[in-house]
């Protein structure tokens, strides 16, 4: 999902994104460590995935606490 997208959700939906996104990661390393074959590009997507919404999600902390100040 690309920044854009995210940057028009709530607080909510980047939380059940991210949770959703925590869940693939940990799949995917339970597929790997079973022998499954995955695609080894999965876990660079995914965990950059995980980076830009957390990232979004400290702009959005830091831009509310900045209101307040």
């Amino acid at each position: 999902m690309k920044a854009k997208e995210l940057r028009g959700k709530n607080p909510a939906e980047l939380e059940a994104e991210l949770l959703g996104l925590r869940k693939e990661q940990f799949a995917l390393r339970l597929q790997r460590a079973t022998g499954q074959a995955i695609k080894p590009d999965q876990f660079t997507k995914v965990r950059r995935s995980i980076a830009r919404l957390k990232t979004i999600q400290g702009e959005l902390k830091a831009g509310s606490s900045g209101d307040k100040a």
